[in-house]
């Protein structure tokens, strides 16, 4: 064997190997004797075995870091689940919602849901079904980011005023104040495009969308009655967001507690998203039910120029308020809510948090909890 062909094969193992016995001594029991633990020592008795050596041995792969509770990434984390349950849902829907104002505003020509799907394809076709889906996508994703991120917030917040005991004790009161303050906050983003998408929406030949909508409305109405709705929107969706989170922490509890032999923690993810989607569907109804007769209120207020609540009670009347336009509404709003929990809490399982709701523990166990995450 010549020269070049020992020096060849010799380059294709570890120098350590052939190299002198001092330092194929002192790579070796650098190696057998490193302490395993800690973790820091044995990293840094590989580095000094490779710079001595000339070994390189890879690192092992460190598990993907998980964001810390109630964090600002964790909160930054919801706000975006937010934008995207509620955003994208809402523009999916948007044919639905364009017949529900419809039968709201012209129940006369919109007699039910089949005959007002027949009038907007004669008369607008398949594109006119999503007539308002911009205003639609960017009204409500700002709402979801109001929505979720500061619900989440609020959540924390009372709960750390309550002080563990009452909180579990009071939990649904905790859940209903939190989820009311950030939906107030969430209309302020979602009002100005409502307005704009209900006037595209109900009125022929207004506009054919945001970019030309929204100028026509404030030289019609005023920069301020973008927000003329704004009332009637939070009558409609504070309580819808109160039964929403309220019905769903509690419709989610009950599924694992009752239905579900298996502790949340030991449940598959799937399982787990299949709970939070038919936990929103239930909670949607209710919801629907809860703010109908404000939603027909908004309708008819961002429709009509000059109306006031007192002209839609006489237009609509009472029971009208309550149930024109319900059936599709209940429709819509069970899918719409199911699909909003199912994607947000998919989104906190791919950034690595925990699905939404399950069994509260007992006090006792909430302490020692919440003394823990301030460590």
């Amino acid at each position: 064997m010549d020269l070049t062909e020992k020096s060849s094969r010799q380059s294709l193992i570890p120098s350590f190997l052939y190299g002198s016995s001092s330092a194929k001594t002192f790579g070796l029991e650098q190696m057998l004797h490193a302490s395993p633990r800690p973790s820091a020592a044995f990293n840094t008795n590989v580095e000094a075995v490779s710079q001595a050596t000339g070994l390189v041995i890879p690192s092992p792969t460190e598990p993907s870091k998980k964001i810390e509770m109630y964090s600002p990434a964790f909160y930054a984390a919801c706000t975006a689940g937010g934008i995207l349950s509620c955003g994208l849902t809402h523009m999916a829907v948007t044919p639905l919602d364009l017949v529900k104002c419809n039968m709201q505003i012209d129940p006369t020509k919109y007699k039910s849901i089949s005959s007002g799907f027949g009038v907007l394809l004669k008369e607008q076709g398949v594109r006119g079904f999503f007539k308002g889906w911009v205003p639609t996508l960017l009204g409500y994703s700002g709402q979801g980011a109001c929505k979720f991120g500061f619900y989440e917030f609020f959540k924390k917040y009372y709960s750390d005023l309550a002080g563990p005991e009452f909180t579990a004790k009071y939990k649904t009161l905790i859940y209903l104040a939190g989820s009311a303050s950030a939906e107030v906050i969430a209309d302020i983003a979602l009002c100005p495009f409502e307005a704009v998408k209900v006037r595209v929406q109900t009125q022929p030949g207004f506009a054919r969308g945001l970019s030309d909508g929204l100028p026509k409305f404030i030289k019609s109405e005023g920069a301020l009655g973008l927000y003329k709705g704004i009332v009637p929107l939070w009558g409609r969706q504070i309580p819808y967001t109160m039964m929403k989170f309220a019905s769903f922490e509690a419709i989610v509890e009950n599924i694992y507690k009752y239905a579900i032999p298996t502790p949340k923690d030991e449940c598959s993810k799937s399982l787990q998203l299949g709970v939070s989607f038919a936990g929103g569907y239930v909670a949607g109804v209710f919801c629907a039910i809860v703010s109908h007769p404000a939603d027909n209120l908004v309708s008819f207020l961002n429709n009509a120029k000059g109306a006031t609540v007192g002209d839609a009670v006489k237009k609509i009347g009472v029971l009208g308020l309550f149930t024109r336009g319900l059936p599709l509404r209940i429709v819509m709003i069970g899918t719409l809510t199911g699909a909003q929990w199912g994607i947000y809490d998919a989104f906190k399982v791919f950034v690595g948090l925990p699905t939404t709701g399950g069994v509260t523990p007992p006090p006792a166990a909430a302490a020692a909890a919440s003394e823990l995450a301030k460590v």
